[in-house]
């Protein structure tokens, strides 16, 4: 990118196109929801962004293959007058001012309900790490926005209970989480090449729910995943343009916060708010998924990371990473969105007890940093997290706090931290990745498992850790060693992945138990690999669909 003039966005060349052929598409399912005007849409954006997002993907190679040669993530010399100048964002509307609470999770239509209903400021409907992207489930989740929307969505359980939405002035705003770019939707294709999952998640949502929420003064707002550059997000702001002028909403109607989950991006936190700053309210400090990426974009740079368990966010490349975005976010005028609090109900009191002081003590620290809120994955922590909260903030949040004496570098980014292995957090790593494939490949994209609601980030995590601690002496090196001074080798891995049937055998709940065997040769592949895989859901995608009933057979939206 050449300079400053380079980040002027030119819509003069996006205008909608009509389509060239007539859209055709077999869904019998839901010829609602893919109706002839949705379908036209979907056509008309893949011809127009496909190329740029096939740019994008092939930027984003390029550069890990810079990384893995030992090139190390950093601040951009060409955007420098972005970080450096003074502008902010466009004023917050009223209806996101307060944000302190947000609560997470599929789009199924009982947790929808829920959702809406617990009490929390708002509810992102998670289509990407809490969803398998199975085409039933892609289509009932999009079904059930929309009837949440239209106020009239209900769903009954077996035992005859009926669950029906609050009044809309005591639900939860509604935020969109679409698929990242990387991902395709392989049950649609347009001209013979396969739908980027963003744009089918998005565009289908804002057909048929934008102008309704826009009406309502209550949206419509999307969170955007897994960002890596300035241009990912002029790419986002493009697209979400030419939908604005496809369904004659005003220019910025459209509202987004950006996860900032990714290494590269965290490089060009001002970058990203700058692209979107008609439109974006908020970054979000995605550390499950921030954690994963820190390794993926360093798996050949030897910085191995101890087990999970010792990721805390006081090891100071993550404290360096959260400060930073508060920092950021408060000179721009936007709010700074805290991470997860992934932890659900225990049986045990005391257990549950002692989770919930982690999570208050997690909270302060955040409120304490500048935050302006954060996420929940269940209710029964809406209270006690806003609690914390409302003891830091006076106001609807705390922009005030400009965190000036955050000075960080490049390397206080990357230093990783130390710490230890043991055999338990290595055959964690095993069980917690099969545990969530087998949900996964079974149709579940958020899984609870030993006292956490687990997703696909903190599965990539354990992914990724088991791939570079036992490809850590490609070079030569020794191998790691556990805390008891084993070796770390693929032995190691092997055993504990014959174990693993035997101690799940004992779970009577386990959650797709009937595709175990599916989990266990999948991550064997990967783990065997001699390169790290990207993403742990594309390569379990295909498996996903063969997964799937003989009737969502994938079908071309515009034919010759």
């Amino acid at each position: 990118m050449p300079g400053e003039a380079a980040l002027a966005l030119d819509f003069s060349a996006l205008q909608p196109l009509s389509a060239t052929f007539p859209p055709a598409f077999e869904a019998p399912e839901a010829p609602e929801l893919l109706d002839p005007a949705t379908r036209l849409l979907l056509v008309d954006l893949h011809r127009q962004f496909e190329p740029q997002r096939q740019a994008r993907l092939s930027a984003r190679r390029q550069r890990q293959a810079a990384f893995d040669a030992g090139a190390l993530p950093d601040f951009r010399d060409d955007t420098r007058a972005v970080r450096e100048s003074d502008w902010t964002v466009a004023p917050l509307p009223g209806y996101l001012a307060d944000r302190r609470v947000e609560i997470t999770g599929p789009v199924e239509p009982k947790l929808v309900i829920k959702a809406l209903n617990s009490g929390a400021n708002g509810y992102m409907a998670d289509f990407e790490d809490s969803t398998a992207p199975s085409w039933d489930r892609l289509l009932a989740g999009q079904a059930a926005l929309r009837g949440a929307v239209a106020g009239g969505l209900a769903w009954s359980a077996p035992d005859g209970r009926c669950y029906r939405l609050n009044p809309r002035e005591q639900q939860a705003v509604l935020w969109v989480r679409p698929r990242g770019w990387h991902l395709d939707e392989a049950h649609v294709r347009v001209d013979g090449e396969a739908l980027s999952a963003s744009l089918f998640d998005a565009a289908v949502f804002l057909q048929h729910n934008a102008r309704a929420l826009h009406e309502q003064g209550r949206g419509p707002n999307l969170y955007l995943p897994k960002l890596e550059s300035i241009e990912e997000a002029m790419l986002w702001e493009s697209l979400l343009s030419v939908i604005e002028t496809r369904l004659g909403l005003p220019s910025g109607a459209i509202k987004v916060t950006v996860l900032i989950e990714t290494l590269p991006a965290v490089f060009e936190m001002h970058e990203i708010l700058h692209a979107l700053r008609r439109r974006i309210t908020a970054l979000n400090c995605g550390r499950w998924d921030y954690i994963f990426s820190w390794l993926k974009c360093q798996r050949r740079q030897r910085r191995p990371l101890p087990e999970r368990a010792q990721l805390h966010m006081q090891q100071p490349f993550l404290r360096s990473y959260a400060e930073l975005l508060v920092q950021s976010c408060h000179r721009r005028g936007a709010h700074a969105m805290g991470g997860m609090a992934a932890q659900i109900p225990l049986a045990d009191r005391e257990a549950n007890e002692q989770a919930l002081a982690r999570i208050k003590a997690d909270k302060q620290r955040e409120a304490s940093a500048g935050f302006d809120g954060a996420w929940v994955a269940h209710p029964d922590l809406i209270a006690p997290v806003r609690a914390v909260f409302d003891a830091h903030i006076s106001g609807p949040h705390q922009q005030h706090i400009k965190r000036d004496d955050v000075r960080t570098t490049r390397d206080d980014l990357l230093r990783p931290c130390t710490g230890s292995i043991s055999r338990k957090g290595f055959d964690d790593a095993v069980d917690v990745c099969t545990r969530y494939l087998a949900a996964w490949l079974s149709g579940q994209g958020c899984v609870a498992i030993h006292g956490l609601m687990e997703d696909a980030a903190t599965a990539e995590i354990a992914r990724t850790q088991l791939w570079q601690w036992l490809h850590h002496t490609d070079d030569g090196s020794a191998p790691l060693l556990l805390d008891d001074g084993n070796p770390i080798d693929l032995a190691l891995f092997e055993r504990s992945l014959l174990t693993l049937p035997s101690r799940l055998a004992l779970d009577p709940k386990l959650p797709g138990r009937n595709h175990l065997k599916q989990a266990i040769d999948l991550l064997d592949r990967l783990t065997h690999a001699t390169h790290l895989t990207d993403f742990l859901t594309t390569a379990a995608y295909p498996q996903l669909m063969r997964n799937e009933p003989p009737t969502t057979d994938a079908r071309d939206l515009a034919e010759r």
